[in-house]
């Protein structure tokens, strides 16, 4: 499975890193000259759907997150209106900024309140993940 949408982050990191310049000033480029300094860091607290996308992207490129590690991410990335026609709204028209770090927390709270041990699991994994590339 691969979250993506037309925006291809691997494009913009590989044509940041050819030519030695953030390519647009963009998430992404920010991102891609962050890590080749070895930075990695990011601001979970105010990010859109997009910038999440395009981080987690490149940590499952790159071999930071395993595929089976990420699904907390990549829900947290979807939005569906609840009374609209079912269809998910684009991340790259979505310029509204979350807290991602409290919706992990919110995510926390509720699943012990439902006793779901799973979702407890991979949720407290994504926080730590997340905490330890917080800016």
């Amino acid at each position: 499975m691969k979250v993506e949408t037309g925006n291809s982050y691997s494009n913009q990191a590989a044509q940041a890193a050819a030519s030695g310049r953030s390519a647009d000033g963009s998430f992404a480029a920010a991102l891609s000259a962050a890590q080749a300094g070895g930075a990695e860091k990011v601001d979970f607290t105010s990010m859109t759907r997009q910038e999440m996308r395009d981080w987690l992207n490149g940590q499952i490129r790159s071999g930071k997150m395993a595929l089976d590690g990420s699904e907390a991410f990549m829900a947290m990335t979807m939005k569906i209106p609840v009374g609209g026609s079912g269809a998910e709204v684009p991340a790259a028209s979505d310029s509204t900024r979350y807290d991602f770090l409290g919706k992990l927390s919110d995510g926390i709270q509720g699943a012990r309140s439902r006793g779901d041990e799973a979702a407890l699991q991979r949720l407290e994994s994504a926080l730590q993940i997340a905490q330890r590339y917080q800016r």
